[in-house]
């Protein structure tokens, strides 16, 4: 099934965006918060670009979210692209730790340098950046100890750049969700409106689900039962229109609207169990888009 098409830019994210590229200059050390989910088709196109070299940490949000052989794997894909990464929970907390002392010690070699210049020691800046309700303020809180920034689950929270300190050893930029002005991979961007990670206004929920059942199918075949079970669907599953649309009919009085967003509610709360939606490329080809 093809991609339904989808495109969600927000006023204020076009403001953020300009200044977020000038505090940039001013930091450290970039934090980039991705759904485990949906790990590629949640990092940001141009974020390369505006971090040139600074030192970078991924954190893979909402861990539990995916079973932990696909966790491992993703892992494993990350560090072989030399970026390291660490799997963390900002809800539950899972991992914030480690993420913090690699902040902290990436960002020694800051104060290494303003001590061979005579200057006193600073704390360290960290940006946390990326997509849309991927996690990055409920992230934030937790390295803080205490709710310092708004954070709810449902993209769009955050609508400004606000600086956040820890002590004098950390200093935090929350931004907000940051999309580009286009989503020209509109694979990519279905995969973000399954997540919950763009805007609800932006699509059409009833051939986002249809294409999350087909693409679940294709990278985790096990889920099969699964979903049999939970929806009465026969085997095999039919094309998720058809299966969304027959859903409908059963249960929702043929109101395919209200058995779609029941289908992405189940998914986005957990209630199906730990699914990625992405695997790395080299271990799936169906996992790519």
């Amino acid at each position: 099934m093809s991609s339904p098409p989808i495109q969600w830019y927000p006023g204020h994210v076009a403001k953020a965006l300009g200044q977020l590229r000038e505090q940039l200059r001013l930091v450290d050390v970039a934090i980039e918060v991705v759904d485990a989910r949906i790990p590629l088709a949640s990092r940001h196109p141009e974020l390369d670009k505006w971090l040139g070299q600074k030192p970078r940490l991924l954190a893979l949000n909402r861990a539990d979210s995916i079973a932990a052989r696909d966790l491992k794997a993703w892992q494993e894909y990350f560090s072989q692209q030399g970026i390291p990464v660490y799997p963390t929970n900002g809800q539950s907390g899972q991992g914030v730790s480690r993420l913090k002392q690699a902040i902290l010690q990436l960002g020694q070699s800051v104060n290494e340098r303003r001590q061979r210049r005579g200057m006193r020691p600073r704390a360290v800046r960290a940006v946390v950046v990326g997509f849309p309700n991927v996690g990055k303020s409920a992230l934030l809180n937790r390295l803080l100890g205490r709710r310092a920034v708004e954070s709810a689950a449902r993209p769009g929270v955050t609508r400004q750049l606000q600086w956040v300190r820890l002590g004098g050893e950390l200093d935090l930029l929350d931004s907000p969700g940051i999309l580009p002005p286009s989503l020209p991979d509109q694979r990519a961007a279905t995969l973000l409106a399954i997540c919950d990670d763009i805007g609800a206004a932006a699509y059409d929920p009833e051939r986002v689900a249809a294409y999350f059942v087909d693409q679940l199918l294709q990278v985790q075949p096990q889920a099969q039962a699964l979903l049999q079970q939970r929806y009465g669907w026969l085997d095999p599953i039919p094309p998720g229109s058809v299966a969304v649309q027959e859903l409908a009919q059963r249960r929702y009085q043929g109101d395919t609207e209200r058995a779609a967003r029941q289908i992405l509610n189940d998914y986005r709360k957990g209630w199906l169990g730990p699914l990625a939606l992405q695997l790395p490329p080299t271990s799936s080809p169906l996992a790519r888009g």
